[in-house]
């Protein structure tokens, strides 16, 4: 299976970003991609408004990961690419997103701090206690009174981690009930929530895995769908279909992510009911890109905008592929199609084209599409590298080494952040804007 591109100007970008605190301190293969995160904002937000969310700054990020799986970490819900390609409706991710609203509405999180540190407390506690016993049967003399000690400090550990299971399966019964209200809310149907489970328990039967409930952090799928099946059918949405924009959307979206992670013998099996449906026409127009084919690539691409001609992401590809062809300057224009389409008007696009216009030789007008891109996004951080080309073309330098700084400190990257910014700040007026930026990054003290 190939990797997610993570050249400049691909439709997805895969970089591992650090996102210490909210990643358990480990490095997360972020992947940004402008189509499927305006998808899944489209999922998210009458989901977030029925959980009262929608004025919290949730956000949702992309991990390249092919397993079926999502996580909730602060106000941001991770969602694995897999989990993405594997639903093949879109009430399956709608179904997982509002599970995950429900942790966060519910205050889960926090709640499942305090109990690890009472698990914590509980297995000291019982060692401590054990280890006096045992002392105390070493100095008396009673051997059965120092065995008991022994036994207690071996127990109290498994204790404490049973406790912590048990409180972690209820807090995940109680945002299944809660996912399943905000569809109710919503006018949507808990089929693909319970597709989901199905999905799980079917995985689980193949496997011949036999699991004991007790020492697993979630209730098992048949259990889950027991629970949340009656509730499910008696909503007068159950039957409620996705409507057919949205499930071409979502086949895109699949169609997207199958060409960039497994190639075209994945995407054959994907579609394999609808081989010549608009999505997979797309997976294969973005497998001829990515093996190297530009202008039968062009071709498909340019068929797809004539049933589409008002969609971002076909504009963008086609921008990509006029990249990898080596024309820069259409490349950009066919950018620029896609920035005036893009309903929300975020980041991504706006950095891709101001890539294109570096490449064309247009420096002065990639510094200023790159600038709204970044501000827009500014956790985008290729596109740092380019603004700091496009500053360097200008003889720009101080600002150059600014936005290298930029660069490495929204990777998580601190220490070098801090040493351009002290570069970057030896050849900039001091007082200005970028100079003060800059001594922000250098007092900046890294979260523990």
């Amino acid at each position: 299976m190939r990797k997610l591109a993570t050249a400049s100007l691909a439709g997805i970008v895969a970089f591992a970003a650090p996102l210490a605190a909210e990643a358990q301190q480990r490095s997360v293969p972020i992947v940004r991609d402008a189509e499927i995160e305006a998808l899944m904002r489209d999922y998210a937000a009458p989901i977030l408004d029925a959980a009262g969310l929608s004025k919290r700054g949730v956000e949702i990020v992309l991990v390249n990961d092919p397993r079926f799986n999502a996580f909730v970490a602060g106000r941001r819900i991770f969602f694995n690419t897999g989990a993405l390609a594997m639903a093949e409706t879109p009430g399956e991710i709608i179904g997982v997103l509002a599970h995950e609203a429900g942790h966060i509405a519910g205050g889960h999180q926090e709640r499942l701090r305090r109990e690890l540190d009472r698990a914590r407390t509980v297995a000291i506690v019982g060692a401590l206690v054990g280890l006096g016993a045992g002392i105390a049967g070493a100095t008396t003399g009673a051997k059965g009174l120092s065995q008991l000690g022994a036994g207690v400090a071996m127990g109290a550990p498994e204790i404490a981690r049973r406790g912590l299971l048990s409180y972690q399966r209820g807090e995940e019964t109680i945002a299944d009930r809660l996912g399943v209200e905000y569809l109710e809310k919503t006018g949507q149907s808990a089929r693909g929530m319970l597709r989901t489970f199905e999905r799980f328990s079917q995985s689980a039967a193949l496997a011949g895995t036999r699991v004991d409930p007790y020492q697993i952090s979630h209730p098992t799928p048949r259990e889950r769908i027991a629970n949340l099946e009656r509730v499910a059918r008696q909503s007068p949405h159950y039957d409620r279909k996705d409507p057919p924009a949205l499930q071409q959307r979502h086949d895109m979206m699949r169609a997207k992510i199958a060409a960039y992670t497994s190639g075209a013998g994945a995407l054959q099996r994907m579609f394999r009911n609808d081989p010549n449906g608009i999505g997979a026409r797309y997976g294969h127009a973005i497998a001829t890109y990515l093996t190297g084919s530009p202008a039968s690539a062009l071709k498909k691409t340019d068929a797809l905008l004539k049933a589409q001609p008002n969609n971002p992401y076909l504009h963008e590809l086609r921008g990509e592929v006029l990249m990898k062809a080596n024309r820069p300057a259409d490349a950009a224009r066919a950018f620029g199609r896609a920035v005036n389409l893009e309903p929300g008007r975020y980041g991504i696009l706006r950095v891709l084209r101001g890539q294109a216009l570096l490449a064309a030789g247009s420096p002065k007008e990639a510094i200023s599409e790159l600038k709204i891109g970044l501000a827009r996004d500014p956790e985008f951080v290729t596109g740092y590298r380019h603004l700091a080309q496009a500053y360097g073309q200008t003889g720009e330098i101080g600002l150059a080494e600014l936005a290298t700084a930029e660069g490495h400190f929204q990777a998580g990257k601190y220490q070098d952040a801090k040493i351009f910014a002290a570069r970057a700040q030896q050849k900039v007026k001091r007082g200005s804007p970028p100079w003060v930026r800059a001594q922000d990054i250098i007092n900046f003290k890294a979260p523990k």
